[in-house]
């Protein structure tokens, strides 16, 4: 008896196996990381991170893009905080900077973008005992703007309390009131930056001595600091002296020098 023909449907493709699907998104991450300058592109293949680590690298690099950070500042983060990228970080120990960017600065996630990328060093600092505390010294003081993304700005947020001290204490030394010493920083908060014996006390001993310059100009004029001594301040002085002229410093300093040589020939 012949059996009726069956028509038996050749069997299905089996679908990949799921460890290729693991493995490409593997790759995908790698490349990302790569792209971002997390990963050298010229990283020994044995040397690349397991598939976890490189999950654990894009959590975090989502977490920063979250706060605002771009694609593009991740090499500059890379080179100088390696530590955000090791596989025994956390978030966690960031977050509480952003929320003090956010909540004590006001700034918005473009101004901490700018903040951060301009200094790192910000994400590492303890809120409660680092940066609250230079905040609120530095707005007692009457310097604005803390949130504006500066380089000047980021780097003032990030120094320790004591060192703006060291700079209110020489301005004292010199005759200044305090009251006159805030209003010196508060004008011109650059000068935070500036090592004391190897900037600031040769400039005033320059003014004071060899210009003799009364204190009531640098009051007036506290952008003296900010100006190089050897390459503007001494140059510009001599170049008047020589010619029997005296102007305030303000029209000594400003302005570029084809400007001001070619008016005191």
């Amino acid at each position: 008896m012949q059996l009726p023909c069956l028509h038996i449907p050749p069997p299905k493709t089996p679908p990949p196996p799921l460890y290729l699907k693991f493995r490409t998104s593997h790759r995908e991450n790698l490349r990302y990381l790569k792209a971002i300058g997390i990963i050298h592109p010229n990283t020994n293949p044995r040397n690349l991170p397991s598939p976890q680590t490189a999950n654990y690298l894009i959590s975090t690099v989502n977490f920063l893009k979250s706060k605002g950070i771009h694609d593009t500042d991740f090499p500059r983060l890379t080179f100088l905080c390696p530590q955000l990228f090791s596989s025994n970080f956390s978030t966690s120990e960031i977050e509480p900077v952003f929320d003090f960017l956010t909540t004590d600065l006001n700034a918005t996630a473009q101004e901490s973008r700018g903040l951060i990328v301009h200094c790192p060093y910000i994400l590492f600092s303890d809120v409660e005992y680092c940066l609250k505390p230079t905040v609120e010294y530095l707005k007692g003081l009457g310097v604005e703007k803390l949130n504006e993304p500066s380089k000047q700005k980021a780097f003032l947020l990030n120094t320790r309390v004591d060192k703006l001290k060291a700079k209110i204490k020489f301005l004292r030394s010199i005759g200044l009131r305090y009251e006159e010493a805030a209003m010196v920083c508060a004008r011109m908060p650059a000068i935070f930056g500036y090592n004391v014996e190897d900037n600031l006390r040769p400039k005033y001993e320059f003014l004071v001595g060899e210009m003799e310059r009364s204190l009531e100009e640098l009051k007036e004029f506290p952008q003296y600091f900010g100006f190089s001594l050897h390459k503007r301040i001494e140059p510009r002085h001599w170049h008047l002296k020589h010619r029997n002229v005296r102007i305030k410093l303000n029209r000594m300093l400003l302005g570029g020098d084809d400007r001001f040589y070619s008016k005191w020939k």
